[in-house]
């Protein structure tokens, strides 16, 4: 059985490079299908794996399924370079935790989107509702988790082990990094955040104004979207942007 859901770029394009989704607390597959079609749209290989146990789930495990997840998409059945690991939520603290393990077999980058924050902050406790409210305002969005029975509810409230959220919050990996966050996520630290970037020898903090915590499919989710692929392009180009603004009035 296919242990991840696979999106193709155009018919005859080269492929530009390997993206490896991590879905957070409660999220299927299917809740990045957008995200995963908008992504192979720009002739990037996107595969999504399941949401990591952080409690039942060893990390070499999801290691392993990483692995997995990028191997054969080069014609040679090798890995199409530039391999990123997208995390969102715990898929996001878990990535971040791996990358000081085994720095030589790891990503070439990582994406790092709505990393809770280490103290307990505010719960998705009550209403499913509520818990949306605490997702998202993108009615596509709050649709898609409603409509698929996979979604786990209440799951925002489930314990992401201390060690996972030190490990990520404390990395010194040398990976390109690019952390993103909603402004209005109630379950991010957001200084946190800022100095967790700041250590990191080569980290961007991207805030998306307005975004809660399902930064990736929030109602910004095509502005977020154009920033992972303005990353992904500028990872190929070494990290060095291929535009500049010189003069604007906005």
């Amino acid at each position: 059985m296919t242990q991840y859901s696979d999106y193709f770029g155009p018919e005859g394009l080269r492929v530009r490079g390997t993206v490896v989704v991590v879905p957070g607390r409660g999220e299927t597959r299917a809740t990045y299908a957008r995200f995963g079609r908008r992504l192979a749209a720009d002739a990037y290989r996107v595969r999504v794996i399941d949401a990591p146990d952080l409690e039942g789930e060893d990390l070499t495990d999801l290691a392993a399924r990483l692995t997995d997840a990028a191997e054969g998409t080069a014609a040679d059945d090798g890995v199409v370079r530039p391999l990123v690991h997208v995390g969102a939520d715990a898929g996001a603290a878990a990535i971040a935790a791996l990358l000081d393990r085994a720095p030589d077999s790891g990503p070439d980058a990582v994406v790092l989107a709505g990393l809770p924050g280490r103290a307990p902050g505010a719960t998705a406790a009550g209403t499913w509702d509520e818990e949306l409210d605490v997702r998202t305002s993108c009615p596509a969005h709050r649709g898609t988790l409603t409509q698929d029975p996979e979604v786990r509810r209440g799951s925002l409230d489930d314990a992401i082990p201390e060690a996972v959220l030190a490990a990520a919050y404390d990395s010194e990996a040398a990976v390109p990094a690019l952390l993103i966050v909603g402004d209005a996520d109630p379950l991010a630290d957001q200084e946190a955040l800022a100095r967790a970037a700041k250590s990191l020898p080569s980290a961007r903090l991207s805030v998306v104004h307005g975004a809660h915590h399902d930064v990736l499919n929030d109602l910004q989710h095509r502005s977020v979207a154009a920033e992972v692929v303005t990353f992904l392009e500028n990872l190929r180009n070494e990290l060095r942007p291929l535009i500049t603004v010189r003069s604007s009035a906005w």
